[in-house]
């Protein structure tokens, strides 16, 4: 069997490992940093990683934890990246993970050599050494949040502005806004914590956004909220699970304009959730203060859509990530806007031998995701699973593009967006019509006409 590269050794990573190793599937897995745990190591010296100090998981341990390897029962049910990252140590080295992994070394190329498989290039940073091997198949386990994506085009006058401009992924702790005046730019999880966190020290803090976002409490009746993902509301279909929702949210937190929010203009299931529990007791204080989106700076100030303007010393750009594959040619994978066609997202229609492990966004946790799939693409490598034409994967992947533009409201932010309950049914139902797809191959060679 041919040797597999696998490139990150962040949560998707990890879990890609396991699975070859738990199939006898030789592979090397390459990582930039020192540690394994990606997005989720404070600190990491692959230059990547946007935790800040205070970041706690927003899906419960229940529905974060990989199915081959559950989390301690001592944990709380919403765990610190501190906690996260040990729960990935322990992962990596209750399998025997470790030493497949080569850390401090960076994918630099990867290049489709025909009939040969995938060519790697990796460069060792600390050293500058680089060597290539070739592989027969790469999965790509490098994530989606650590290429910051700023405002496009930039806000009128921001070349002017005399205050500091950083985005969210820079952020660690609130301490450098300190008795200053802050606006956050965004009404994502990272700017509500964000936000929360600069309002207890600064001057002043403001939240600035262009629309309206459904905030949802991490516990709903003593309840984790994600847990409605496994009750009978989870089975309903897509219009009453948003209308008890939202019924669940109104009895829970009232309407979202008491607190100086806009009223979101769509479904509560038709955008990304925002999770915070601290939000909206920050702003019934007014120690945050609502404003729309900025139209422009001007010197010191910040002018927004409703002509009112503010003198701000800070802007925190929590305006999301652009995903993007270095080692990779346009060819292979365009990432323009975040749209990207893989299908069931995960397979490359066009370049056998090409995958993506964990490049979704979903309604509950990525880890059994990319768990899930792994396993999938471990039964394509070992010959249990065969994948059908490629003019049906490219169908398919267009189809899911239009279900999203349907559901979601238009945003880079929606582009790989999936449910975890309903993705994981789709990738056991794929895995059967691939090994379906053996058995039928099987026939027809054993009956030749």
């Amino acid at each position: 069997m041919e040797r597999v590269c696998v490139i990150g050794a962040g949560s998707s990573g990890i879990a890609a490992c396991q699975v070859l190793a738990a199939r006898g599937i030789p592979y090397d897995c390459y990582e930039t940093g020192s540690e394994v745990g990606g997005n989720w190591r404070y600190l990491n010296d692959n230059g990547m990683s946007s935790a800040y100090r205070s970041l706690h998981i927003n899906t419960s341990r229940q529905i974060m934890e990989y199915a081959c390897f559950p989390m301690a029962d001592d944990y709380p049910v919403y765990p610190s990246h501190f906690q996260i990252a040990h729960y990935f140590d322990a992962f990596v080295d209750h399998f025997g993970l470790r030493a497949s992994i080569a850390f401090r070394t960076e994918v630099t190329r990867v290049t489709q050599v025909p009939g040969s498989g995938w060519q790697v290039t990796v460069r060792r940073p600390d050293t500058g050494a680089s060597h290539e091997r070739t592989y027969g198949a790469v999965l790509v386990a490098t994530g989606h949040h650590w290429k910051p994506r700023m405002p496009r085009p930039p806000l009128p006058g921001a070349g002017g502005f005399t205050g500091r401009q950083t985005h969210s992924h820079h952020y660690r702790t609130p301490d450098p806004f300190a008795d200053r005046r802050v606006l956050v730019l965004g009404i994502g999880n990272s700017a509500c914590d964000i936000a929360v966190e600069t309002s207890r020290i600064s001057r002043r803090t403001f939240l600035a956004m262009r629309r309206g976002a459904h905030i949802l409490p991490k516990y709903l009746f003593g309840v984790p909220t994600d847990h409605l993902t496994n009750s009978a509301l989870a089975r309903a279909p897509l219009a009453v699970q948003d209308r008890g929702l939202q019924l669940l949210l109104r009895l829970s937190r009232g309407s979202l304009s008491g607190y100086g929010l806009p009223t979101p203009r769509h479904r509560v299931l038709g955008a990304h959730p925002t999770i915070s529990d601290d939000l909206l007791s920050r702003l019934g204080h007014g120690d945050i203060v609502v404003k729309p989106n900025p139209e422009r700076l001007e010197h010191d100030r910040v002018v927004f859509a409703d002509g009112t303007s503010e003198e701000i010393d800070d802007i925190i750009y929590c305006t999301g990530y652009d995903i993007s594959f270095p080692f990779l040619k346009g060819e292979l994978i365009d990432p323009t806007d975040n749209a990207v066609s893989l299908y069931h997202r995960v397979v490359s229609p066009d370049h056998p031998g090409l995958y993506f492990i964990g490049l979704v966004q979903p309604l509950g946790a990525i880890m059994p995701l990319a768990e899930a799939q792994s396993h999938w693409v471990a039964d394509l490598l070992d010959g249990r699973g065969v994948l059908p034409e490629p003019a049906e994967m490219r169908r398919e992947a267009q189809a899911y593009r239009a279900a999203l533009a349907r559901r979601y409201v238009a945003s880079t932010r929606h582009t790989i967006q999936v449910d975890a309950r309903s993705y994981l049914k789709e990738l056991r139902d794929e895995r059967r019509q691939a090994a379906a797809r053996v058995r039928g191959a099987a026939g027809r060679w054993s009956h030749p006409r």
